[in-house]
């Protein structure tokens, strides 16, 4: 039987497959699918994955609090009911990798070449395969034709804030000269 013990809420917990259990209250809404800090993973699971899953929150048990002292006429009566949430544990370790293995598998990327090739006449070398620090800097010694061609790429491929910003401000630069 595989069994996992997590923590949740400053406690552990000793948990299993389809078991639910009553917690401190989480900030997920009902019926909201989290993954538990996993501490042990025992029984034969080869993975240290845990899902678990918010049934509903509710109130606990009304806890009365009475104070009083003999002879002065002090009495004081307080109480409160703890917030809690019910999970139910969905899956522990390889039952989660299963269902992630039954999605179907998504296309692969472009890759940097062959949207180079598609890149407008005039663009600095290796442009593609900078990052906007790298633009940010070398922007400076670039001809105001190759900052024209590297802003076009940017709007119509990678739309990097960080390179339109400096792109643009190196556009006005060569304009105001």
């Amino acid at each position: 039987m595989t069994y996992a013990i997590i923590r949740l809420g400053g406690k552990q917990y000793r948990v299993s497959e389809g078991e639910r259990l009553v917690v401190d209250r989480l900030r997920l809404d009902e019926s909201a699918t989290f993954n538990p800090d996993v501490l042990f993973v025992g029984g034969g699971s080869d993975s240290a994955t845990v899902t678990a899953r918010v049934v509903e929150h509710k109130l606990g048990p009304k806890i009365r609090i009475g104070k009083y002292k003999k002879r002065t006429g002090y009495r004081r009566h307080t109480g409160h009911r703890s917030h809690l949430s019910e999970i139910e544990i969905e899956s522990i370790g390889a039952a989660r990798s299963r269902k992630a293995a039954a999605k179907p598998q998504e296309e692969p990327r472009e890759e940097p070449q062959a949207v180079a090739e598609q890149a407008p006449a005039g663009l600095p070398e290796g442009y593609a395969d900078m990052t906007v620090a790298q633009i940010h800097d070398d922007v400076k010694g670039w001809s105001p034709e190759q900052i024209e061609a590297a802003l076009e790429y940017e709007q119509a491929h990678a739309k990097r804030k960080g390179a339109l910003g400096a792109l643009e401000s190196a556009a006005a630069k060569e304009e105001e000269s």
